[in-house]
């Protein structure tokens, strides 16, 4: 096959397969390097130290794959509604004193890595067999979240959409709810185009951060965010952001609920991506009682277990106290009948 038939080939795979989105970007060297750099030198990355880790193959596919001409980049819708949708649908009687707290979009149902993972398997196999067929010394290798590649940025390069001004990629379809799969490979693919941007003036996204995370359009302080410090961060949570966080337990959805392309996007296909009963939300007191072993146990399988259990306790006994001060705060403000 020629570098154009396999475009539109691994694009037909990708499409059997289940995934939302197919396209191809050249595996040469990220243009946004020195952003990238920039940015992990001003502590934006907060306590994820990783990030600072394998920076050439961070920013430069041949550097992760040696001889990688190309890099298979995938999306896989997530979206779900929490209410008027048919498989989402809050407890309308919950326990006596019980707090929910809300768990994001994203980890609502089954572990995207496992998912992602074992629906690019399959592709990885097939452009193995291509190259073998040319007696070519082909190699793949698949990225899903934990290798060090810049997904975002390839994923622009490759037309999936382009990275909107809170620094997720924006797909004109799928908005920005949708998960990337990433496969680096020797074989020689025609690239795509990229997307120009269409976020516009339009700046809900920044507005909307409960803890002005952006520091500026296209930039996040990630150590300001709430996913960031209810999901990365292990330590204590600063006094400075508790308020903030509100009744988030586990990630914020705050700059996608309020996005324009987010308004119509249709509920993912994805069976595996159904809620569970840990979503969309979770009983705070009672994650307070939890052990390791019931921990595991109601989380197994789910993206929730990246946040180990002490943090899921620290996260709880905030949104505890968010709700208590609200409690307090609306009883102050209930007119007394003084007569």
């Amino acid at each position: 096959m020629t570098p154009s038939e396999r475009n539109n080939w691994i694009k037909a795979l990708a499409r059997s397969a289940g995934f939302d989105l197919c396209g191809i970007a050249s595996a040469t060297p990220s243009p946004r390097r020195d952003y990238v750099r920039a940015w992990l030198d001003g502590g934006s990355a907060g306590t994820m130290t990783y990030l600072h880790r394998h920076f050439e193959k961070r920013t430069d596919p041949a550097a992760l794959l040696p001889g990688a001409r190309s890099v298979v980049m995938t999306g896989l819708s997530y979206h779900r509604r929490e209410t008027g949708g048919t498989d989402v649908e809050p407890d309308p009687r919950p326990g006596p004193g019980s707090v929910e707290g809300r768990v994001a979009m994203y980890a609502w149902g089954e572990d995207y890595h496992v998912v992602i993972r074992r629906k690019l398997a399959p592709l990885a196999e097939a452009l193995l067999r291509e190259g073998r067929a040319e007696s070519a010394e082909p190699a793949v290798k698949i990225c899903v979240d934990t290798a060090p590649l810049l997904e975002r940025e390839f994923a622009a390069a490759a037309g999936l959409g382009w990275i909107g001004k809170n620094t997720l990629v924006l797909n004109p379809a799928l908005g920005s709810t949708f998960f990337l799969g990433a496969i680096v490979t020797t074989l020689d693919i025609a690239p795509d185009a990229p997307m120009p941007d269409h976020c516009g003036t339009c700046r809900r996204c920044l507005d909307a951060c409960p803890t002005d995370a952006f520091p500026e359009p296209y930039r996040m302080n990630a150590a300001r965010c709430i996913s960031y410090l209810t999901i990365e961060r292990r330590e204590t949570i600063s006094a400075e952001f508790q308020a903030a966080i509100g009744d988030r337990l586990f990630g914020c959805d705050d700059c996608q609920d309020v996005c324009p392309f987010n308004r119509d996007v249709p509920q993912t296909a994805e069976p595996a991506f159904a809620p569970g009963p840990h979503a969309p939300r979770l009983d705070a007191q009672e994650l307070l009682t939890w052990d390791e072993a019931t921990s595991r146990s109601k989380l197994a399988g789910t993206a929730v277990t990246r946040a180990n259990l002490d943090m899921l306790r620290r996260n709880a006994g905030i949104v505890l106290r968010n709700a208590q001060a609200s409690r307090t705060s609306s009883a102050s403000d209930t007119p007394r009948d003084d007569r």
